[in-house]
């Protein structure tokens, strides 16, 4: 008599037959699917017309996409893949198996209604305990766009393109005219294709100018070259802000080139995704301005907003210049400087790291979100708050666990 467990991959059943019974109920897809049946569906399900063939069911697909971007999957091929091989994906999509094209145009016309998905999971989070607010942290980062950087429009790249294609249709028109008909056809169908971008170049041109930009991608339009450590990326800003128990409370995509213009709008965003006003908010150097200090404080909020002067010394513990040109006159700076040094100040400032970051390390690290699959600001943001919402949920499935 053997020793070993029988072993026979051909045989006809591996699994139970129900995925429950091999998934257990203390798995993410069964959470995610509970979940997400508890959520409103209604504005899913309104973006369909009554006329046409049958289609997915949008809750399949959201489920399937939220269960794909928790587990860092942010690709429509990859995902359509997945489908038929992971099982807590199969329990998910019902047994179905959409493709490519259905992920891809669900996540394309579902923008608004995905946002108002977000603000649901929030105020859900908010009822069981998680998202609060007694002490906020904002921050941002840059995420690449999904295009190459060495493919960009300038003036003088397009004058030179169109130089150099003028002088390829001189040279192929008289090598036409030289030829016989027969030989110069090949030619022929060339001149017509240079043509044909040589009539795109103002267009591009237009374009250029209108954006206000010295160069311009030309797969994504509306990406900018944006400072990051390092050197530039072609891409967008991704801004959050996050809860004292790591719940990202508000979110969104921009083209700041800088932090300054994002602190008061986020804050509003805060309050209007949980309908609550934070009591402490928190933010790096980059987002102070003595108008965002007194917009918040007249507000009633608790700021605690380095200047970068600050922030390097409080980074290195080397006291900030206040002598000659860099004395410090506004009262803003002054109390925040002063608020900032002090003990308890310190002890509530370094809170902002131990928040904010760690959630921007999982969703680039762990969940891939370091480079957009689509272009344009409005479907990148689509993928933003798809990552955002995924992210959320699994924090609510962590802390059930943890129970």
């Amino acid at each position: 008599m053997s020793r070993f467990l029988p072993y026979s991959p051909d045989q006809a059943y591996l699994l139970p037959p129900s995925v429950k019974d091999e998934l257990g109920e203390d798995h993410l897809s069964i959470f995610l699917h509970r979940v997400v049946e508890r959520l409103d569906r209604g504005e899913f399900e309104n973006a369909y017309s009554e006329e046409g063939g049958e289609l997915y069911a949008p809750t399949l697909l959201r489920k399937v996409w939220l269960y794909g971007y928790a587990l860092g999957i942010t690709s429509a091929r990859r995902l359509e893949q997945r489908i038929r091989e992971d099982l807590g994906l199969r329990y998910l999509a019902g047994g179905q198996r959409p493709d490519n094209w259905a992920l891809s145009a669900f996540r394309r016309r579902h923008g608004r209604a995905l946002n108002d998905l977000f603000t649901q999971v929030v105020e859900m989070a908010r009822e069981l305990g998680l998202g609060r607010l007694g002490t906020v942290a904002i921050d941002s980062t840059r995420i690449r766009a999904h295009a190459s950087r060495d493919r960009i429009d300038t003036e003088q790249r397009l004058r030179n393109e169109r130089a150099k294609i003028r002088r390829q249709i001189r040279r192929w028109q008289k090598a036409c005219d030289a030829s016989d008909p027969e030989q110069g056809a090949g030619t022929r169908v060339q001149v017509e294709e240079l043509e044909r971008r040589l009539a795109e170049l103002p267009r591009r041109l237009e374009r250029l100018r209108k954006s206000g930009e010295t160069k311009l991608s030309r797969r994504d339009g509306e990406a900018r070259f944006l400072r990051e450590r390092g050197g530039f990326a072609l891409g967008y800003t991704a801004e959050i802000a996050v809860s004292e128990d790591h719940l990202i409370v508000a979110q969104r995509v921009t083209l700041h080139r800088c932090d300054v213009p994002a602190l008061v709008p986020l804050v509003e965003e805060v309050e209007q995704r949980t309908g609550a006003r934070p009591e402490n908010v928190l933010a790096d150097g980059g987002f102070y301005s003595h108008e965002n200090v007194r917009d918040l404080e007249d507000r009633g909020l608790e700021i605690y907003v380095p200047d970068p002067n600050l922030a390097r010394e409080l980074n290195t513990g080397k006291r900030a210049r206040t002598i000659g040109r860099n004395r410090v006159r506004s009262p803003e700076l002054k109390a925040m400087r002063k608020k900032l040094r002090s003990p308890a100040g310190r002890r509530v400032y370094a809170k902002r790291k131990a928040l904010v970051e760690p959630v921007f390390g999982v969703l680039k690290q762990q969940r891939g979100i370091r480079q957009f699959r689509t272009r344009g600001q409005a479907k990148v943001a689509v993928e933003f708050t798809l990552a955002a919402i995924a992210y959320n949920l699994t924090r609510l499935f962590t802390r059930k666990r943890a129970r």
